[in-house]
């Protein structure tokens, strides 16, 4: 086969939209951006919205302006305050499910309109109380995929799923290969992928789903090392995962292409170890808002997706907090 040239276009018949070819993969034509220009927006561009979970309160919402640089600002509040709430979301809505109170698991799940400010309204109940699953979604469904339940224990291998644009509660999607809690995703318009946990044993397994159709996860690759508390963002082409814990906390950023199989590889290294830190991106920046190092930490930073290279500073969220985020224009939409 002949090397195809730079600046070669080719149409994707998996996400049905033209790339480009930059010289070492094919990029997404970046068509539209959702246009937010509230008054917190330094300019128009995605909104990102995190759950923070502080350090002695639990629920605050926040938001960030993807496509600029700066600090996060309040959005609101859950509708019930509670620690690890897993965002996922589509360009006009986010969507928090999961979470625990005190020493109990919840199966809340709550949403916002992601262009407005407020306070999230409830949107139905997951099948199963659940703490620290992984999440995900494209502009139809939202999944969320393992995690733990307290105080009765056992790590869980459930995956379950939502229509974003309605409400009500979860529906049975499948099982993943492997129970645990604490992974993370991304996705693609088509493609779901899970990456890392812990069972106790930490996990080095990637599984993926078709988020379009029901069934069992299948495997991908593996992680470099075995680590739970990643996050987890991508481009509908590329998935990053950043940071982790094997117990000792990593700075690692690593990538896999999300239309094939096989191994991460790396990509470069966040500003500071994380673990539990909230990723999300606009399809173009991936941004990584909070984390523990294992101490609170308030620090965003951020990588351009398309390209390799190590994290650089963004802003702060509003506490030294582990944070789950998602936003209006990530990769699975």
């Amino acid at each position: 086969m002949s090397e195809i040239p730079r600046g070669a276009i080719r149409f994707n018949t998996d996400s049905n939209k033209p790339e480009l070819w930059d010289g070492s993969q094919w990029a997404e034509f970046q068509l539209s951006t959702p246009n937010l220009g509230e008054s917190g927006d330094s300019q128009p561009g995605a909104r990102g919205v995190i759950s923070e979970a502080h350090n002695s309160t639990a629920g605050a919402l926040t938001y960030i302006n993807i496509s600029s640089a700066g600090n996060a600002v309040s959005f609101g509040n859950l509708s019930v305050n509670r620690y690890n709430a897993i965002a996922l979301g589509s360009r006009t809505r986010g969507v928090f499910g999961s979470g625990y109170s005190g020493s109990a698991s919840l199966n809340i799940i709550d949403f916002v309109t992601i262009a407005s400010t407020g306070n999230a309204a409830d949107f139905g109940d997951l099948s199963y109380l659940n703490y620290v699953p992984g999440g995900f979604s494209n502009e139809t469904r939202g999944i969320w995929a393992g995690g733990f339940n307290l105080p009765a224990g056992g790590n869980q291998n459930n995956v379950s799923y939502v229509t974003i644009a309605s409400t009500g509660d979860a529906n049975d999607f499948g099982d993943l290969i492997t129970a645990g809690n604490s992974p993370e995703g991304f996705a693609s318009p088509t493609r779901g992928v899970l990456g890392g946990g812990q069972t106790p044993s930490k996990l080095n397994r990637i599984e993926f789903v078709t988020i379009a159709t029901l069934g069992n996860a299948q495997d991908f690759g593996d992680l470099t090392q075995a680590m739970a508390g990643v996050g987890g963002a991508s481009s509908p082409v590329r998935g990053l995962f950043g940071g982790g814990y094997t117990p000792t906390v990593l700075n690692t950023i690593q990538y896999v292409t999300i239309a094939s199989t096989g191994n991460t590889i790396n990509f470069g290294e966040l500003t500071q170890v994380s673990r539990f830190t909230g990723a999300t991106s606009d399809s173009r920046r991936a941004v990584f808002c909070g984390r523990y190092t294992p101490s609170g930490s308030n620090t965003i930073d951020y990588v351009q997706i398309v390209t390799e290279g190590n994290a650089v500073d963004f802003g702060d969220t509003t506490s030294n907090t582990q944070a789950s985020a998602t936003s209006s224009g990530h990769g699975g939409l």
